[in-house]
């Protein structure tokens, strides 16, 4: 269980050592150079474990310093919007650090939406998880940025499913950029969900990196579920490859019918056109110049043929 009061990062680590049982949990959210240093120093943190913890922005990967684990998560959170449509951001990405020790653990959080006090308070209320000791938090966290992708899956599955309905809808008007849009995130969301596949494998099976074997099970059922979402971003890229060429297919069909009611109009001013620049011709003699129902008949014979040219096109379907 934790204790009472409040202490510094040194004075936590003392403690957990005096008494000789418990860990450390040092939580920091976008710690500065500084910062960073001062925690390294007090728990011997590698020199590049810190430069990454403070730039952050790196791929979920899994790496061993001595007797640390180094494990970088990449948090998502879904962004709520009023319309497919008029969306302009789908999924917004963190990062996750876990420094594990045999005495302690320290994370490291960027974005907004990388909060752990959920896994904290859990955690709290079952101390029997505590006693497997730090690499239960580790295997808290894991699971909590996995669950986190499995709802942000379950949001952005439905965006995809109203996309996949307007754009098969006969007269929906959905814009291929806004698809490419979506396209767009589906990929950043890959990016930081696919590359934790190999790291929780490895945690899950590997029996010589320090995990016990109670939390190895945990963690192959974390693994799982990340399989799960892996596989889901897999459906969800290929159903929008169908739609983006789905969304083309019906821009071609529309190009098409354009041009098809295009012609007909011009067809059907070709005859006024060409009637009139015969007539037009300066010539002095010419047929029917003298007929007192040569202009009237001219005009009849014209608008016969225009009706008649706008008969067959409607009953074609060109126009």
């Amino acid at each position: 269980m934790r204790l009472p009061g409040r202490f510094t990062h040194s004075a936590a680590l003392a403690e957990v050592r005096s008494r000789g049982e418990g860990f450390a949990w040092v939580g920091l959210h976008a710690p500065d150079e500084d910062q960073m240093n001062s925690v390294a120093k007090v728990f011997g943190l590698h020199e590049l474990m810190v430069e990454d913890a403070v730039h952050a922005h790196q791929r979920p990967k899994l790496e061993i310093y001595d007797d640390v684990l180094f494990l970088v998560l990449r948090t998502v959170n879904y962004v709520e919007h009023e319309s497919i449509t008029t969306a302009n951001e789908i999924v917004e990405t963190g990062e996750i650090m876990i420094f594990v020790g045999a005495d302690f653990v320290v994370t490291v959080r960027h974005g907004e939406h990388s909060g752990l006090a959920g896994v904290r308070a859990d955690m709290d209320a079952h101390p029997q998880r505590l006693a497997l000791g730090p690499t239960a938090v580790l295997h808290a966290v894991a699971d909590h940025v996995v669950d986190s992708y499995l709802a942000v899956t379950e949001s952005v599955e439905r965006d995809v499913d109203l996309m996949e309905e307007d754009v098969f809808s006969p007269r929906s008007q959905v814009a291929i950029e806004q698809i490419y849009l979506f396209k767009r995130e589906i990929v950043e969301l890959r990016k930081s969900v696919n590359p934790l596949a190999s790291p929780l494998q490895r945690l899950g099976q590997d029996a010589g990196i320090g995990v016990p074997k109670e939390v190895r099970r945990y963690l192959r059922d974390v693994h799982d579920h990340h399989t799960i979402v892996a596989e889901r971003i897999a459906e969800f890229d290929e159903v929008l490859s169908t739609l983006v060429e789905a969304a083309l297919a019906k821009v071609a069909v529309q190009e098409n019918t354009d041009m098809r009611k295009i012609s007909a109009w011009v067809a059907i001013a070709a005859v006024p056109t060409m009637v009139a620049g015969i007539y037009g011709m300066n010539f002095e003699q010419m047929p029917e110049l003298q007929w007192s129902f040569g202009y009237p008949a001219v005009l009849c014979v014209i608008a016969t043929i225009c009706i008649g040219l706008f008969v067959t096109f409607r009953r074609n379907n060109w126009l």
